[in-house]
């Protein structure tokens, strides 16, 4: 298969890609590490009227620390996440979800950005971010501004940024120290999307829960914290039976996708196994 015909532009940088875009009036799409949009335009699930090829913008390539924030620039590729002793120090729950995603050859090319803009519902990164109460950068022509993760992923393949904004940055709140964490995924195979994952981050004294972030993906058409399971830990402790509890809840809340992958029922049932593997793992990481 070969993609409908389309017009290429190769910015140098962020307000020269804006500038693209807001010309083509929301039929162009970005080019960052095309392990995505790329399959999609060969089977002409997309038929962008243009590209706009960010690879050569230098500045959007970057993981800094400022604040107890994170930041990545949004065409940092998945593979530099993966080696990088920043992310390991103070993201470990992202270098653990890194191994998940896809396959060597996909992660060299993939960006962070490219795999939040794409809004898979199973992809891991959106829900690391989603975990952590992160944000990103978008810049547009009326100028700058900041997308709470909790507000950005709508829907599948659907996000709220416009079609002539750019994501130039990714912020993840930095894991403290003493927090547990894991992520916990099933999928046919590994590098697969997942049927159903969960991303915990779990602050405990004893058995005692300080805090509890989770959130899931793969279940629904967007990733989500599950707040209602989040405030059983806080509120009844780390116990077994507060864990079951807290998957119980998170299995009553679900509205589960259905297709051939798995039934709605599986990933019902597949959301509580992953969220008490999550939990468990998380508090063994600190042990």
């Amino acid at each position: 298969m070969k993609p409908a015909r389309f017009d290429y532009h190769r910015p140098a940088s962020v307000d020269e890609a804006i500038a693209v875009l807001a010309r083509y009036d929301g039929e162009a799409r970005i080019l960052a590490g095309g392990q995505s949009l790329v399959p999609m335009m060969n089977f002409r699930i997309a038929t962008p009227a243009a590209i706009v090829d960010i690879n050569r913008i230098p500045a959007l390539a970057h993981i800094t620390v400022e604040g107890g924030i994170v930041r990545v620039g949004a065409m940092t590729r998945q593979r530099e996440i993966e080696h990088s002793p920043v992310i390991k120090e103070r993201l470990p729950l992202l270098a653990e979800a890194i191994k998940l995603v896809g396959h060597l050859p996909t992660r060299s090319r993939g960006t962070v950005g490219g795999s939040i803009a794409h809004a898979d519902p199973a992809a891991e990164i959106p829900m690391v971010l989603v975990a952590l109460g992160g944000e990103v950068v978008a810049k547009g022509p009326k100028g700058e501004r900041h997308i709470a993760a909790r507000d950005l992923f709508q829907d599948a393949l659907t996000t709220s940024l416009a079609g002539d904004e750019v994501l130039t940055e990714v912020r993840f709140p930095a894991i403290p120290p003493k927090a547990g964490y894991s992520v916990e995924e099933f999928a046919r195979r590994h590098g697969d999307f997942a049927l159903a994952a969960v991303a915990a981050v779990i602050d405990f004294e004893g058995d005692k829960c300080t805090k509890a972030q989770l959130a899931l993906g793969g279940v629904e058409p967007a990733p989500r914290r599950l707040s209602a399971a989040e405030a059983i830990l806080q509120e009844k402790g780390l116990g077994e039976e507060a864990i079951a509890a807290a998957a119980a809840k998170a299995r009553e809340g679900v509205e589960p996708l259905s297709d051939h992958h798995a039934s709605g029922d599986y990933r019902r049932h597949l959301t509580g196994v992953m969220l008490e593997r999550a939990v468990k793992r998380a508090l063994r990481s600190r042990a």
